[in-house]
């Protein structure tokens, strides 16, 4: 018998996030103003890079070490799997997050909150899916942090994600946020993806994953396309 994929269900208009959101301040920058141009790819997009196992390790998954010293925090991991639209998981995909550490602050000079550095969290990890397109990092859960989008603007905690396809030109990126954080009333980026889609980017508490006296587990799926796609923003930034 011959078993053809499903149908490819396209993306709902209803519950796509608009390019220019006024109460999230940075799209009226960011937004493209001219329809897009399709570029035919070069040699160099279609053969590179080499995004193999030999170039990530398991060390590259776990935040909590560095310089020989462990972060501060409560420990947690978190995990999930990367699915295409008809729920196919897609493996060896490169997963790259980044976030504040537990304190809300990033290390990059231009976060000058005045909330202290960890010197054992750099707040950056890289993993590739497995077979089945599960992934999975340990690291520290992030902090709130005030961003000065209005006053008294604070951001839920959160962390980014980046995916890469087989070349630098596949790159989707998005953020995953915590189950009941008392801050999503009033973050813009959260609040500008409608409403039937915002869960997408809430990851679960998932007590199979949460290991006894050391830490705990939060499940985040993510759907790269599709009417069930996770939300994703047009550029990456880092706030």
């Amino acid at each position: 018998m011959l078993h053809l994929p499903p149908p490819y269900r396209g993306i709902d208009k209803d519950e796509e996030a608009p390019l220019d959101f006024a109460e999230y301040r940075t799209t009226a920058l960011r937004h493209p103003r001219q329809p897009l141009v399709l570029l035919p790819q070069r040699l160099g997009e279609l053969t590179g890079p080499a995004l193999g196992e030999g170039r990530v390790t398991d060390s590259d998954a776990d935040l909590t070490l560095a310089r020989g010293g462990e972060a501060l925090g409560q420990r947690i991991v978190v995990h999930g799997q990367v699915l295409d639209s008809d729920r196919t998981p897609v493996p060896h995909t490169l997963v790259e997050i980044w976030q504040a550490n537990a304190a809300g602050r990033y290390r990059h000079q231009g976060d000058q909150w005045p909330a202290p550095l960890d010197p054992y969290f750099d707040g950056v990890g890289r993993t590739l899916t497995d077979s089945d397109g599960h992934y999975s990092f340990t690291t520290i859960k992030p902090g709130v942090y005030p961003w000065r989008n209005h006053r008294n603007a604070w951001r839920p905690a959160h962390i980014h994600f980046s995916l890469f396809g087989r070349a630098f030109t596949q790159r989707l990126v998005t953020q995953m946020y915590f189950p009941d954080d008392p801050m999503f009333f009033q973050d813009p980026i959260y609040n500008a993806v409608p409403d039937g889609a915002r869960q997408r980017m809430v990851s679960v508490f998932d007590y199979g994953a949460t290991t006894d006296n050391w830490a705990l587990g939060f499940r985040f799926d993510i759907v790269l396309r599709g009417r069930d796609a996770t939300p994703f923003e047009e550029d990456d930034h880092d706030e």
